[in-house]
């Protein structure tokens, strides 16, 4: 027998709390060819991050397994003044193509900032959008997200206090800081999650010293001054 590596799953929307058809990639189909240090995935067959996102076709609004269970009615109030009349629901369920994919997540944007949902969120969403882009090789509008996205991260940095138990937050901004071209900020966050005695996460502290000597070849290269640290 045949499997197909999609398979059709009921969802219920958060908003109107109609129910609809959404597509899922079966667990078996879910093999990672590679990853880039961002976390960015590369899939054998069906890219699982193309159906995160459910987005209804009764009132058009899309939103993900980590939006928040219960919507307000002061959010909903939210999404009807930001979007109400705007959206045009249509159907997102079957295979998704790339141009599907973006949508998705762009209208999950849209949604997330609505409702005002957690920065965190928002932040992955951003972070989603760029590697959609990078997928196609587009460089410009990947890094226009992927700023968006490390902003969005400092937020949640500053909002949550995370400090010491949350390195591969403190480990993305730095890395993020290295896509994104600015190796000073980014040396002193990678420094941040291989000095902090209190980090005991092993496997983003070797992440971050891989990645420091990433960031020291390229400033090498670009013939940049080293910062003191780099220079022992």
């Amino acid at each position: 027998m045949h499997l197909e590596p999609l398979y059709t799953t009921k969802a219920k929307c958060l908003m109107c709390e109609e129910e609809f058809a959404t597509s899922r990639v079966r667990p078996s189909f879910k093999r990672a060819t590679r990853m880039d240090t961002d976390f960015c995935g590369y899939y054998q067959n069906e890219n699982p991050d193309f159906y995160v996102v459910k987005v209804c076709p009764h009132c058009g609004f899309a939103f993900t397994e980590n939006f928040g269970a219960n919507i307000s009615d002061r959010q909903k109030e939210g999404f009807k003044k930001e979007l109400g009349g705007r959206l045009h629901p249509r159907d997102f369920s079957g295979k998704r193509d790339w141009e599907a994919a973006v949508e998705s997540y762009k209208l999950a944007l849209l949604c997330a900032q609505s409702i005002n949902e957690k920065e965190r969120l928002i932040a992955s969403l951003l972070q989603h959008i760029a590697w959609l882009y990078r997928y196609k090789g587009n460089e410009e509008q990947e890094l226009r997200f992927l700023k968006y996205s490390l902003e969005s991260y400092i937020k949640v940095f500053e909002l949550e206090g995370v400090g010491a138990n949350d390195a591969r937050l403190m480990y993305l901004i730095g890395e993020l800081y290295r896509r994104t071209g600015s190796f000073s900020e980014a040396v002193r966050w990678f420094s941040r999650v291989i000095n902090d005695q209190k980090i005991m996460d092993a496997a983003m502290i070797r992440a971050s010293r891989e990645q420091w000597a990433v960031l020291r070849e390229q400033m090498l290269a670009a013939k940049h001054e080293l910062p003191e640290e780099m220079k022992k």
